[in-house]
């Protein structure tokens, strides 16, 4: 900035320089080139900074010293070469450089023109050297200020986002405890002594694999997945009859595959216990990137609106698990009429 500038200065003060002493005024404006490159520089490259500070200080020192030759007295030229190297240096330097450097200046440029002729100009420049120092150490200040905040912010957003992350967590392993140990506990507890010790073992052991990861635990990859495979797979385990409509060949995002076939496995799990029918409707289809699953059954049906908060099923395995990735979950049943389970990915 304060090379370009005295380059402009320069130019202009060029033009006020006598004929008779014009080469002195190309060797000044020269000098002033050479120092605005070494100013470009060192401010992008960071690098050398007393050089830049050298040039600085050698520049105002020859036009000032050379004004009464280049363009009669006073000079503005070196006069706005002063004012400008002056106030660049309280932005540039610590104020134990740049209040030596700057007296330097003034003391020299005082020294060629008069204490009398200069008195005013020293008044001025050092009103316009302090003016400048406090408004650099405002910004300064505020700056700090404003990165102050913008840590604060960015550490408050990594924490709402961890905790979004454990929430989820959270919600996907009530799911999944609801899809398991649950399920199996109501088995025993509804069929009693009736219930066959081997199978209940057997519901166990599986129960506890998926909980801690061992079989269907939660992927963190979401590389594409055959949805008609991973769908066919939970037809197949379930002991209900199921008739299947679906298109060859969809694609999901792997979480995405996940959430249905849970969901899905869910569903059917609610027919076998609540429906009091043993078969069932599956059907996939879509249209792009866009999957609608639906589960049917001809079923006892219920009202949707009166299940109790604390009953997890629909909510919590179904309707949070599509929601927590991106889609929607939709039950319609009434009593006697059976019951629809509708999911859709991207949700809506």
């Amino acid at each position: 900035m304060r090379g370009i500038g005295l380059v402009l200065i320069s130019v202009f003060g060029l033009l006020a320089v006598p004929d008779d002493v014009l080469p002195l005024g190309f060797a000044l404006l020269g000098l002033v080139v050479v120092g605005a490159v070494v100013d470009c520089w060192v401010g992008i490259s960071g690098r050398a900074r007393p050089l830049a500070l050298v040039f600085a200080v050698a520049r105002v020192v020859a036009i000032s010293a050379t004004q009464e030759w280049t363009a009669g007295h006073p000079n503005q030229w070196a006069l706005n070469a002063l004012t400008t190297t002056a106030i660049t240096f309280q932005w540039e330097w610590s104020p134990k450089v740049a209040l030596p450097a700057t007296a330097g200046l003034l003391a020299f440029y005082l020294a060629v023109v008069g204490l009398g002729d200069g008195s005013a100009t020293a008044v001025r420049l050092v009103v316009e050297v302090g003016l400048t120092r406090l408004a650099f150490v405002l910004m300064r200040r505020s700056s700090r200020r404003v990165d102050e905040l913008r840590e604060r912010r960015a550490a408050l957003e990594r924490a709402e986002a961890v905790a979004l992350e454990r929430h989820r967590r959270e919600r996907e392993y009530l799911a999944l405890l609801h899809d398991t140990a649950s399920a199996t506990f109501l088995l025993v507890a509804v069929h009693g002594r009736d219930t066959d010790p081997a199978q209940v073992a057997d519901y166990a052991r599986h129960d506890l694999a998926v909980l801690t990861g061992a079989s269907g635990g939660p992927t963190t990859q979401d590389s594409p997945v055959d949805l008609t495979a991973s769908l066919r797979a939970v037809v197949e385990r379930s002991p209900l009859t199921v008739d299947t409509r679906w298109q060859v060949g969809s694609v999901a995002p792997a979480s995405v595959a996940l959430a249905l076939v849970r969901a899905v496995r869910e569903a059917l799990a609610n027919v076998e216990r609540h429906a009091g029918v043993r078969h069932a409707a599956l059907s996939v289809h879509g249209e792009g990137e866009r999957f609608v699953v639906e589960v049917d059954d001809d079923g006892l049906g219920f009202h949707p609106d009166e299940v109790p908060h604390f009953r997890r099923g629909i909510r919590g395995s179904v309707v949070e698990r599509m929601v927590a990735v991106g889609g929607s979950a939709a039950v319609t049943s009434r009593p006697g009429e059976g019951t629809s389970v509708r999911l859709e990915w991207p949700g809506g």
